[in-house]
Order: C-alpha cells, then structure tokens, then sequence
C-alpha cells in the first residue's frame, strides 16, 4: 500500500511537471528562477550563478526532448528524468565550494523527503529502491 501511494506520488509529480511544461511553465521555475533560488540559498557569487543558470537551461532543453520523445509515457519520463537530474546535480556540485556544495546535499535531501520520501532508487521493479521507508511504519 505504501508502495502504491510513493509510485502515486511520484506520477502527479511527473504529470505536474509535464503540464508545466506544455502550459508555458506555469507551475515549473525557469532555469534564472531556479539559479536565483539557489543564489540566495546558497550565498552564490555571480560567477556561480551564471554557470548554474547555464546547467539549468541545458537541463530544460534536454527535459523538454525527453518528454516529447516519451510521447506522455510516464514510465519512460521518470526513467529519462533520474539520470538528468543526476548529471545536472553532480555539474552544479562541480561549481560550489565545499560548504555550499555540503548545504545543496542538505537542501536537496529535505526537497525529497517532502516529496514523500523518494530517495534512493525510487519506484523501480519491487523492492523498496533502497530508499528510506516513509514515517510511520
């Protein structure tokens, strides 16, 4: 049941996510949006923030083909979408000092968690992905 309530969670996210897109990115922050955040979160110089909003902008591109090739297959979406985000992360890692890079680590972790605990692996074939059950077992 738990199980069915994280693969629930995570395809309204990705339908979230593929509406925004098609509707003008209404409820999905643009790449300076996404840097700005990030700037203020992480005290960024702007040296940073430019590099950032680059990986950003190079990730919306490559969203944005991963989901007309999907042609609105979820499963296949979800499975794009992980090794994306993957590489934009380990780029934008590359750009923080150690301590900003430490502090990312931390946000990143709280944003999943909030998403309903889908870290590890996520929803793959059985198994719990190696992730941490959700509170309340």
């Amino acid at each position: 049941m738990k199980k069915l309530l994280l693969v629930c969670c995570f395809v309204i996210g990705a339908t979230a996510m593929s509406f925004a897109q098609g509707g003008g990115g209404r409820m999905q922050r643009s790449p300076e949006e996404q840097a700005k955040s990030l700037q203020t979160e992480l005290k960024l110089n702007d040296d940073q923030t430019a590099k950032i909003t680059a990986i950003y902008k190079d990730q919306a591109v490559k969203r944005d083909s991963l989901m007309k090739a999907a042609n609105g297959d979820r499963q296949a979406m979800r499975q794009a979408f992980r090794p994306l985000m993957e590489a934009s992360n380990t780029k934008i890692k590359a750009v923080l000092t150690a301590d900003q890079a430490t502090a990312y680590d931390k946000m990143m972790a709280d944003r999943m968690s909030r998403m309903g605990g889908r870290g590890g692996n996520g929803g793959g074939n059985g198994g719990n992905g190696g992730g941490t059950p959700p509170a309340g077992n």
